[in-house]
């Protein structure tokens, strides 16, 4: 068993890390077996949290709203990550959104990782399912507040021990860091002819003045237009 990791979780306005934006991210540095460091921020997204990420993660537009950028934000999580392994569950999805995200500021952040998911879908194929809660609530693992970052991080941490504890001496393999690979390809960058009917728009509007122009990709560009000519939509 890792006695020194990183365990991390992220919430996100969607499923797509070139499409979507990460708007918490909740992680542990354990070192020694004990938990060291505690990484704990909202991230405000550049478009409104739609009613239904609200309704699954509890992040409402109030609760970002003083929130910082992600240019502020993801430097200092890499930071924090420093060159250790990651476990989280179903891992690569929350690796994708800060490796697309670091990316995109011009960062490289390439690493191994032990995904839980991985590992539960090899040792309990009897489990009709294989999510976070349904094996915490097999292991009797208590998450006070599922689905909020820091909570499902630390209940990720949890489950990997107790797995580890149960199975790694059997299945080695399946506990060993491998390097993580993201697939899904950058958003490209937002065009001259959307910049430019953006802030048409936002001069017209006097809304979002503090709009990061350079990061924005295009699919973001497209949503943002869209729902300024269809706020109501």
């Amino acid at each position: 068993m890792l006695n020194s990791y990183i365990a991390f979780d992220v919430e996100t306005t969607g499923l797509s890390p070139a499409e979507h934006e990460i708007i918490e991210i909740g992680a542990l540095k354990v070192r020694e077996g004990k938990v060291q460091e505690r990484f704990i921020t909202f991230i405000k997204p550049r478009l409104p949290i739609q009613e239904n990420i609200t309704r699954i993660t509890g992040i409402s537009n109030d609760m970002v709203a003083g929130a910082r950028s992600r240019e502020q934000v993801i430097p200092e999580f890499l930071e924090f990550c420093e060159e250790d392994i990651l476990i989280g569950h179903n891992l690569i999805f929350d690796y994708s959104f800060i490796h697309n995200s670091a990316r995109s500021l011009g960062y490289v952040f390439d690493r191994v990782g032990i995904d839980t998911l991985s590992i539960a879908r090899s040792v309990h194929r009897e489990l009709p399912s294989k999510s976070l809660g349904a094996l915490c609530e097999h292991y009797r693992i208590q998450n006070q507040a599922a689905h909020r970052a820091y909570h499902d991080a630390l209940a990720t941490a949890k489950l990997y021990q107790t797995m580890s504890h149960y199975f790694e001496e059997k299945h080695p393999g399946l506990f060993a860091a491998k390097p993580l690979v993201c697939t899904s390809g950058e958003c490209p960058p937002a065009t001259p002819k959307q910049l430019s009917l953006l802030k048409r728009l936002t001069k017209q509007k006097g809304i979002m003045q503090d709009l990061n122009m350079e990061t924005l990709t295009k699919n973001e560009a497209s949503r943002l237009i869209d729902s300024i000519l269809n706020p109501c939509s």
